[in-house]
């Protein structure tokens, strides 16, 4: 193999809280050891467009505590493409770039797979991705961040259900894994989970919820999206009582301590949408 003088480093799909820590670490490495980085902007898009720069310390520093990604992230349907794979290969060369860096998740990877394959370059991927959903790691970059943000959110919402005696329903992100919404589920205590991985019929959710301990004054069902049940609106329309359903939002990323892109369907907030059965 031919000495790596250079890497090029990027993020693609969704961001992820600690990815600026992964590339700030990438940097600092490569510098160690003699070896150039060259930043790609906004993953194979950027490969394809040609929207790389030189990386050094100064542009790694003041990052480590942000979330979401400084390179940018995007996804391509250009590269999935043999055209586009091509003209990323050629713009990699003319930027001298003899390896890559990929912090990603599963699409990521699968892209990057291919393209390695292709043209014979190596490749490194680093997972980075609040669903955990890979194999080869125990936690991927983002996921303990996603569930300690949901569980801190789902805390705030238990003392509200039990101040009105209300059943909220709590959606979570993770794709077609269910590990954000299980482990959060555990730790909050929910009365019931449902996942992907896990066909849960409704008639048992109903079971659950009518047969549970009677002297609870709230009830959360933690729910993870994707379900074979539906969404948490088509949940709460099959659940026999008034509750009201209301989307919270996107949870700030600012910092690390909150996960990037984590949306939470919350089950009160006085100015959301009534849903009575």
């Amino acid at each position: 193999m031919t000495q790596i003088k250079n890497i090029g480093l990027f993020t693609s799909g969704g961001d992820a809280p600690g990815m600026n820590a992964a590339i700030r670490a990438v940097v600092r490495s490569a510098i160690y050891y003699n070896v150039g980085v060259t930043g790609i902007r906004r993953g194979f898009e950027g490969m394809i467009n040609g929207d790389m720069f030189p990386m050094n310390i100064k542009s790694v520093s003041n990052i480590i505590q942000r979330g979401g990604t400084i390179l940018k992230t995007a996804r391509s349907e250009k590269f999935r493409t043999v055209e586009g794979r091509k003209i990323a290969y050629e713009n990699i060369i003319a930027n001298n770039i003899d390896a890559l860096v990929a912090i990603g998740g599963d699409g990521t990877f699968r892209g990057a797979k291919e393209f390695g394959q292709e043209y014979d370059i190596p490749i490194l991927g680093m997972p980075g991705t609040i669903d955990n959903d890979l194999c080869g790691t125990d936690f991927t970059i983002g996921y303990d961040t996603a569930i300690n943000t949901v569980i801190d959110a789902v805390d705030k919402i238990r003392d509200t259900a039990e101040s009105h005696n209300r059943l909220f329903i709590v959606e979570v992100m993770g794709r077609d894994s269910g590990l954000i919404a299980l482990r959060t589920g555990i730790a909050a205590g929910a009365e019931t989970i449902l996942i992907p991985e896990n066909k849960t019929d409704i008639d048992a959710v109903f079971y659950r919820l009518e047969n549970g301990r009677k002297d609870k004054t709230s009830k959360i069902i933690m729910l993870a999206e994707n379900g074979i049940v539906g969404d948490a609106f088509e949940v709460g329309r099959q659940i026999k009582k008034n509750f009201r359903i209301t989307i919270r939002g996107f949870l700030s990323w600012v910092t690390s301590s909150v996960v990037a892109g984590l949306l939470v369907w919350i089950g009160y907030w006085p100015a959301g949408q009534v849903l009575r059965q």
